[in-house]
């Protein structure tokens, strides 16, 4: 029998992408099998849920911009970090790639360009790719940002916080820069800041939106990463023009999100014990670091370089030799680890180096070692192997 052939869809089906994150993941739970790839919290930083009681108003629907009380608890501690805003611009999100959707719908057409860090965060890439953006770069350490061309971006996307892939933190001056050359050019600042919470040393982390006069702006943050992914829940604020928009767009998507992870993720928040739990998930997540920084030391001298991120829950690796790391993988899984290759993560030409992002917040300290050990060897011999260090073009 046939295959019947697919109706006729839309244009942007051609750039539909599979998610090379949620690939690697399906293959996680594999025996044996050591996991830097996923940015996954590890389990034992999740919070006990299992005496939370839950009012049976819950399972009814609820306003699409979130919980009233949640919202409130979320706006007033923004306003403690710098961000000055009312509950009226809090939507709450079913994670944080839903606000990645909802702002690509609302600023991108066919040939919209937006600034993107170099590299930048996979997942949004996805996104942005699929609703037709073409891409600039975003450079903070420059006066402008680089957002000074002939015709300045309708979109910058930056992660200013413990950076996905590479874990750098903005310094003061390049939060600066950036939120200047937004307020000069006119050009719209969408900050993703999922990570601000996991700082493990001394680091600026005031929100560039706080800085912004004049430029519109949309802030948008997690509770995966402090809390639990599985909750699937966000925020997002935004200057008060864009809030309706939103809105609407998030009402044509899901309705509103889960209202019952609304109402855990508001316990946790109003928790006494909240403060004290953080400072456990930050310690541990510190020691996770710092003995990955030494396993590195011990398998990757001399074959990387790399920078002991000061938070978040990634470090990125520049390999000696040209390597597309992307060819790596397969073989890196056989063997029982998996990592995400560097090349993913660039929306134009990646550089000729290979590249690496290593999660280090999953595996326990014997899988780091391990895991770290085989990869190294792999890495090694492709590089001492003549034949395998073409790069794809």
């Amino acid at each position: 029998m046939s295959t019947p052939q697919l109706p006729k869809l839309s244009a942007r089906v051609d750039r539909l992408q599979a998610s090379t994150i949620r690939q690697i993941l399906a293959v996680i739970d594999r025996p044996g099998m050591v996991s830097f790839a996923g940015g996954l919290p590890s389990a034992e930083s999740f919070p006990d849920l299992s005496h939370v009681d839950l009012p049976s108003d819950l399972l009814q629907y609820g306003p699409s911009e979130g919980d009233p009380a949640l919202r409130a608890q979320i706006a007033a501690e923004m306003n403690a970090i710098g961000l000055r805003c009312s509950a009226d611009q809090v939507l709450v999100l079913s994670g944080s790639q839903q606000g990645i959707d909802l702002v690509a719908k609302l600023f991108i057409d066919d040939g919209t360009t937006i600034a993107v860090e170099e590299p930048t965060y996979l997942a949004a890439l996805q996104v942005f790719r699929f609703f037709g953006a073409g891409f600039v770069p975003l450079r903070p350490r420059e006066a402008l940002a680089g957002l000074d061309a002939d015709s300045p971006p309708t979109l910058a996307y930056a992660i200013p916080s413990f950076q996905n892939p590479t874990g750098h933190c903005y310094e003061a001056a390049e939060r600066t820069a950036l939120a200047r050359a937004c307020d000069r050019l006119g050009v719209t600042l969408f900050e993703d800041d999922p990570y601000r919470d996991l700082a493990y040393d001394e680091c600026e982390r005031t929100p560039v939106c706080a800085s912004l006069e004049r430029a519109h702006w949309i802030y948008q943050g997690s509770f995966s990463k402090t809390l639990a992914p599985g909750l699937r829940l966000g925020f997002m604020i935004a200057s008060p023009e864009l809030v309706p928009l939103l809105l609407r767009l998030k009402q044509a998507a899901d309705l509103h999100s889960n209202r019952v992870s609304q109402h855990l993720v508001l316990e946790q928040l109003r928790s006494p014990g909240r403060a004290a739990r953080m400072e456990r998930v930050v310690a541990a997540y510190r020691r996770k670091r710092d003995r990955f920084a030494e396993a590195l030391d011990r398998h990757f001298a001399g074959l990387a370089s790399w920078k002991t991120p000061p938070g978040g829950l990634f470090f990125w690796l520049d390999l000696i030799a040209p390597l597309d790391t992307r060819e790596l993988l397969g073989e890196a899984i056989d063997r029982g680890v998996a990592f995400m290759p560097g090349e993913l993560f660039f929306a134009g030409q990646a550089p000729a180096h290979g590249t690496l992002r290593l999660n280090f917040s999953h595996a326990d300290e014997a899988g780091i070692e391990r895991g770290l050990a085989l990869l190294a060897d792999l890495v090694k011999s492709r590089i001492a192997s003549p034949t395998a260090i073409a790069v794809d073009a």
